[in-house]
């Protein structure tokens, strides 16, 4: 396991639960620009083709028809205990192919798709509707959180909270059972809690909402995307009503509501792991600079759903540092970079579901060190 720098994580004090030792990313100011990273990429990278766009959108939903067409044409003639095993199966492999679709819509967002607003805006909002996402709503939110990741005021998702903001009751939840609780209600819960309660992400000083036009999260002038937003999630709720009435709500469930939570889920750890370990700095106003921010993720290994979900796991550092940039042109970029970043690249290859036990164990809250020189760089704790 690497992770950038060299520095390894100390405990805060010697009653402190024992971490594991990693390597901390560096927290000074690199000493490099982001114009030589860009200088170091090969100029094609940063070309968005409208038709390769397309084909990654064509591949994956043909892969999600072909599951579904088998999953409604022979599920229902296989005998006891194979269906019984065939629906779940469905469900993964469904819930790996939408979370990929996800990402692509992801990339509208970002205006990674192709060299045309207007197209990446549709297929966006088409496709994320679809997964019950408001696509401009989280656009948005999403885009500032790319503007101010790594600040402990201005990021908008999985904000890291010091140790005298954590609730009392969490305490109790600081052991194997309690993880198991923690995880399980966010993996599941997590995304439709943000969206409606923006749980887990940046404070404000009134009820926040991504399907609230008039929410502290918008200005007046994107007040009419966030209603294009809902109107999108409206369309579709209705159509899956309409389908709920004619085909049942069990069959609704199997075939489209149980491979959307396996999507919400993986959209969650995804995000979670991205920024959420151990060696990752975080900082306050009178330190943050959005270079530095940009820096303080973290590359995951996530086996074949690599391809899968498009390199979104295993080359977020360059995506932070070039958003634009299209994610078949990802891994190329990274590898260019890797020799500038140096000890400033983060990447764990730590089994996913190690990881995702190991960060739950140890990311608990953050504080900068105790007389440490630089008192506006936050580390991860984990004892309360």
């Amino acid at each position: 396991m690497g992770a950038g720098g060299r520095m390894p994580v100390p405990a805060s004090n010697k009653n402190q639960e024992k971490q594991t030792t990693v390597d901390r990313v560096p927290h000074e100011k690199p000493p490099f620009t982001l114009g030589q990273l860009k200088q170091a990429i090969p100029p094609h990278c940063f070309k968005r083709s409208l038709l390769r766009s397309f084909s990654y959108v064509l591949h994956d939903l043909c892969f999600a028809s072909l599951f579904y067409y088998i999953a409604t044409s022979y599920f229902h003639l296989l005998p006891n205990p194979f269906s019984y095993i065939a629906w779940p199966v469905y469900w993964v492999l469904q819930g790996c192919i939408l979370t990929g679709v996800w990402v692509i819509a992801h990339e509208c967002g970002h205006h990674a798709f192709s060299d045309h607003q207007w197209v990446d805006d549709t297929v966006g909002l088409i496709l994320h509707s679809a997964l019950l996402v408001p696509y401009f709503s989280w656009k948005i939110s999403h885009r500032r959180h790319h503007s101010n990741t790594g600040s402990m005021e201005r990021d908008e998702v999985f904000v890291p909270k010091p140790k005298s903001k954590i609730p009392p009751v969490l305490k109790y939840l600081n052991n194997p059972p309690g993880r198991v609780l923690s995880l399980a209600v966010t993996l599941t819960l997590g995304w439709p809690l943000y969206l409606a309660f923006n749980v887990s992400g940046r404070p404000y000083d009134r009820f926040a909402c991504h399907f609230d036009p008039y929410g502290p999260i918008y200005s007046r002038r994107e007040r009419l995307q966030v209603y294009i937003s809902d109107a999108g999630i409206f369309a579709v709720v209705y159509v899956l009503y309409t389908i709920a009435a004619t085909k049942g709500l069990a069959w609704l469930v199997s075939i489209y509501g149980v491979p959307l939570l396996i999507v919400n889920s993986f959209l969650v750890l995804i995000t979670f792991l991205q920024h959420t370990h151990p060696a990752l700095p975080h900082y306050d106003s009178s330190e943050w600079d959005w270079m530095r921010g940009a820096l303080s993720t973290m590359d995951r290994d996530y086996g074949v759903l690599n391809k899968v979900f498009h390199n979104i796991t295993d080359t977020h550092v360059a995506h932070h540092l070039f958003s634009t940039m299209p994610h078949y042109h990802a891994m190329e970029a990274t590898k260019a970079i890797k020799p500038i970043l140096g000890k400033y690249y983060s990447f764990d290859g730590m089994p996913v579901y190690k990881a995702m036990w190991r960060e739950a164990k140890e990311c608990l809250y953050v504080e900068p060190d105790e007389g440490g020189g630089s008192k506006g760089v936050y580390w991860y704790r984990n004892k309360y």
